[in-house]
């Protein structure tokens, strides 16, 4: 039974001591701390956890949003740009809905809705994703009672219907044609303020972001060591705090030292970065110039992609190449690098005149 105790302030504190929970909260009405406490006492005999009435009153999808990034604020755990979008966009679309009726139709409801209006399977997953982490991180830090299982069910159901799933990897690989193409018409434009042709050398050179390669800063540059410092570099688990000491080789055709040397002239005293450009800036300017050009289905982040065949065409190592580009294994380098038919002849022909000289 609750107690209930009348504060000097005029207040009233309910006090619930039942089968090993302990809960108290304060009420301007004892009327109100009745209510609460009775609410709370079958909550406890129900075998469901008791809850303070700030939490307790979380009832909409909004209310769980809010929830989760105050508590990362709280903590200092920085929120991603993607993940706050994602967050803000679910709580525009669904967030005034009772997270108790998000069953098994209403997820399905929600993708087909989603990819009648142009979102793709990645991103309906992504979404489906978000709604599941606000859900779980409400029940582990809250105790609010939550149903994971109608998430995953709906989930299951889009991916049957191809709502859902994974990225496909790109195979697309510039030719040499296209890359001097581009080259030419990035060099010609007077309009043309960032020097492109040297970012797209640099990105083929270090197999580097491009956020990557506009975050770099002299600073970071060992000339000496051949080295670059690349902070806060991207990975699944947690960019923040990952930094990467890379080798700056010249192996793929490009030399990044030297394309660094070239950045020296437009070294400033107000900003560090060597290349001190907007990142979607330089992919505007790629992705229009392809388009201007007529160069299908090209990113910029295929340069990545080749920078990472290069190197393997070049003969290192999956460990040497994973140092450079930041992968953690094998499975997650295979899918950025995609070695050309002609290079399989030449490696053939190296081993064949080393065991001639061997002979």
């Amino acid at each position: 039974m609750a107690t209930f105790v009348n504060l000097p302030s005029g207040s009233w504190r309910a006090i619930i001591r039942r089968k090993g929970r302990y809960i108290s909260e304060t009420f301007k009405f004892r009327d109100d701390a009745r209510r609460w406490a009775t609410a709370q006492e079958s909550a406890i005999d129900k075998g469901a956890a008791p809850k303070k009435t700030h939490i307790a009153n979380k009832t909409t999808f909004a209310h769980l949003i809010d929830l989760h990034l105050a508590d990362l604020r709280e903590v200092g755990k920085p929120i991603g740009r993607t993940k706050l979008e994602t967050l803000l966009l679910l709580r525009r679309a669904i967030g005034q809905r009772k997270f108790g009726e998000f069953d098994r139709k209403f997820i399905i409801d929600f993708g087909r809705e989603r990819a009648r209006g142009g979102a793709g399977p990645v991103t309906v997953s992504m979404y489906i994703g978000a709604i599941k982490l606000v859900l779980v991180h409400a029940s582990a830090v809250h105790e609010i009672e939550t149903k994971l299982e109608p998430i995953e069910m709906g989930r299951q159901a889009l991916k049957h219907l191809g709502l859902v799933g994974k990225s496909q990897e790109r195979d697309r690989r510039p030719t040499e044609d296209e890359l001097t193409r581009l080259f030419e018409s990035f060099d010609e434009n007077p309009w043309q303020q960032n020097p492109m042709s040297r970012i797209i050398k640099f990105a083929i050179a270090t197999a580097m972001r491009q956020d990557e390669i506009c975050r770099i800063t002299w600073s970071d540059y060992d000339a000496r060591a051949k080295t670059v410092l690349i902070r806060d570099r991207k990975d699944p688990r947690d960019k923040y705090g990952n930094n990467q000491n890379i080798p700056l080789i010249g192996l793929s055709g490009y030399d990044p030292i030297a394309l660094i040397e070239e950045q020296r002239a437009f070294r400033s005293n107000f900003d560090d970065r060597i290349f001190p450009y907007n990142g979607k800036s330089v992919s505007a300017a790629f992705t229009r110039t392809t388009s201007k050009l007529e160069i299908e289905d090209l990113v910029f982040h295929d340069m990545r992609h080749e920078g990472t065949s290069r190197f393997f065409e070049a003969g290192l190592e999956i460990e040497q190449v994973a140092l450079i580009t930041g992968h953690k294994d094998w499975k997650m380098l295979r899918r950025y690098t995609h070695i050309k038919a002609s290079s399989v002849h030449k490696a053939a022909a190296r081993l064949k005149r080393d065991e001639d000289l061997d002979d």
